[in-house]
């Protein structure tokens, strides 16, 4: 997370900024200090330091709040690489490989008009990503979601959100699959798979009563060939947490995981996710990976050379990489990602108006 991404945090959020950094035990002074300041300082992946106290450098450029509470004087975006985290971080669960913390919930009203397409430069920020992951209930919960716990359905269902990304850089709902409605199969093989427009609309939306938001953290393991996994057959981020487990099963089911960030397209990239259910990926606003609907583990895997014409990508450019998630039925939950993405911003949260 760049400087400039902090600002945007926290001009979109309360208090976020601050969260963040505390959420992953990084907040040495930093945590006293106002938005603005924090604002300043790039949360990155390295740990040269060995002090826990934090300094403002006086030229206005960012520095590295790094994981230990140590900050390394910056000499701008684009003055170095990060470094990579060899090792899980103190604090997170570990999963197959790799593993995630989940951080602060999201409180405060919405964006407030901040930006939220601030570029990180040419810096590599390394292997930790930051997400948004939002609980729900089940529809058989009081209370509950209607798209959640709704359908139990075994193969994937796509076209059920729209190719281009939307304007607030969420997901445009375009099925054709709606319960009650009368259902191509052609379409709609695995049969209705969402109820209404207005529903799907707060999956990746902040609406208060209806889903908790927290700030989540990836774990990506050097794998040593210049790729990057995070494996998790069991992928329970908010066991313990938002509304709690799902009644009669020990794990927190019925979530959504939203990802922002932004890599540099250099040449012979590859982007490969497996995971139920819902699964979209967009680069550069268009959508990439489909795996949409209540489904089993399924792949979907894009080499980006080939695909390059279609995603509008050249080398030597940075674009968005922007993934949304949905676990929406017991008893399953899995969630990889294998990729050797040169990543120069790690994620952000999209700033939006509270529902």
């Amino acid at each position: 997370m760049n400087g400039s991404r902090a600002r945007s945090i926290g001009a979109s959020y309360p208090a976020l900024a601050v969260l963040a950094c505390a959420a992953l035990g990084v907040c040495g002074t930093a945590c006293d200090r106002s938005v603005d300041t924090l604002g300043r300082y790039a949360l990155v992946q390295g740990s040269s330091g060995s002090g826990g106290s934090t300094t403002s450098d006086s030229g206005g450029k960012a520095s590295s709040l790094n994981l230990d509470g140590s900050v390394t004087s910056g000499g701008g975006e684009g003055g170095g690489d990060a470094s990579l985290v060899a090792a899980l971080p103190p604090g997170f669960t570990a999963s197959d490989v790799g593993g995630y913390r989940l951080g602060m919930p999201i409180t405060g009203s919405g964006s407030g008009g901040a930006s939220a397409d601030a570029d990180a430069g040419a810096d590599n920020c390394g292997n930790i990503l930051l997400a948004v992951v939002r609980d729900f209930r089940g529809a058989n919960e009081p209370g509950g979601h209607p798209d959640f716990e709704q359908f139990a359905t075994t193969q994937g269902t796509p076209h059920l959100v729209a190719d281009v990304l939307g304007d607030e850089r969420k997901p445009t709902y375009a099925s054709h699959c709606e319960l009650g409605a009368a259902l191509d199969r052609t379409m709609c093989p695995q049969g209705a798979q969402t109820t209404t427009k207005a529903n799907f609309d707060e999956w990746y939306r902040d609406t208060p009563g209806v889903n908790e938001p927290y700030i989540l953290y990836f774990y990506f393991k050097p794998e040593g060939n210049g790729l990057f996994l995070f494996q998790a057959a069991h992928y329970f981020p908010l066991d313990g947490a938002g509304f709690g487990n799902t009644p009669m099963y020990p794990h927190n089911y019925s979530f959504t995981s939203e990802l922002h960030a932004k890599f540099e397209y250099l040449g012979g990239e590859t982007f490969d996710f497996t995971g139920d259910d819902d699964v979209w990926v967009f680069m550069n606003g268009i959508l990439a990976v489909d795996l949409g609907g209540v489904h089993h583990a399924e792949d979907g895997k894009i080499d980006l050379d080939s695909a390059a014409n279609s995603l509008g990508i050249t080398p030597g450019n940075v674009y968005n990489l922007d993934l949304f998630q949905a676990e929406r039925h017991t008893d399953q939950s899995d969630f990889r990602v294998e990729t050797n993405l040169s990543f120069v911003n790690c994620g952000f949260v999209q700033p939006e108006v509270v529902k």
